[in-house]
């Protein structure tokens, strides 16, 4: 993988559950380093100098990513909200130019999926990292995404701004399934109320 290559969040990984924080996110950060296994044995030369770079790395990033209270604990015991913060962290590890998101707070509850938003923005705003995002939760989506695409099996129906995405009858239509006029227009007012909210916390900004 390029130093500013394509990271991408893994689901259902049971590989690395056994595994600490520390040692998640560290493993993250392998392909970052290049040195020879005699330097490695001993502890000397590239070895040394890139494993504590590495480790400055990471601890940055538990505490961006508010693991530190967990930092030594098997990731397999934590709540399922931290366990995809772990996810997220040794994608982030890779220092990547193009973040891939697949689904990043299906099975949360409501309180794990506003600590995943604030976190992708976060990573947006001061990492600078772009995103590409796969997710059912319209509100979510219409809070976080500069651009939309909407797919319905398998086709795209529409490709646009949250404003312009909210208002595409065909966009509608899809995610009604064909409900009546009073829930159609129930539902697009709730998409304006979401895109509302998020030009009140820029304008905040």
């Amino acid at each position: 993988m390029a130093r500013r290559g394509v990271a991408r969040t893994f689901q259902n990984v049971e590989l690395f559950d056994n595994l600490s924080v520390l040692d998640n996110l560290l493993l993250g950060r392998h392909q970052k380093t290049s040195y020879s296994w005699p330097e490695a044995l001993l502890w000397i030369g590239r070895s040394r100098k890139q494993e504590l770079a590495a480790r400055r790395h990471i601890e940055d990033l538990i505490e961006f990513l508010g693991l530190a209270s967990v930092r030594h604990l098997p990731v397999g015991i934590l709540p399922y909200g931290m366990k995809k913060r772990v996810e997220l962290g040794r994608a982030l590890a890779m220092d990547p130019l193009l973040l891939l998101l697949d689904e990043p707070v299906a099975g949360m509850n409501s309180e794990e999926t506003e600590d995943m938003a604030r976190f992708i923005l976060d990573i947006r705003t001061e990492l600078g990292t772009s995103m590409i995002m796969v997710e059912h939760d319209m509100r979510l989506v219409m809070d976080l995404a500069d651009r939309i695409m909407v797919i319905d099996f398998g086709k795209r129906i529409a490709l646009g701004t949250p404003e312009e995405v909210q208002r595409d009858p065909a966009v509608i239509a899809a995610y009604l399934g064909g409900a009546s006029e009073s829930v159609t227009a129930e539902v697009a007012a709730d998409l304006d109320v979401a895109v509302e909210d998020l030009e009140i916390g820029v304008e905040e900004k």
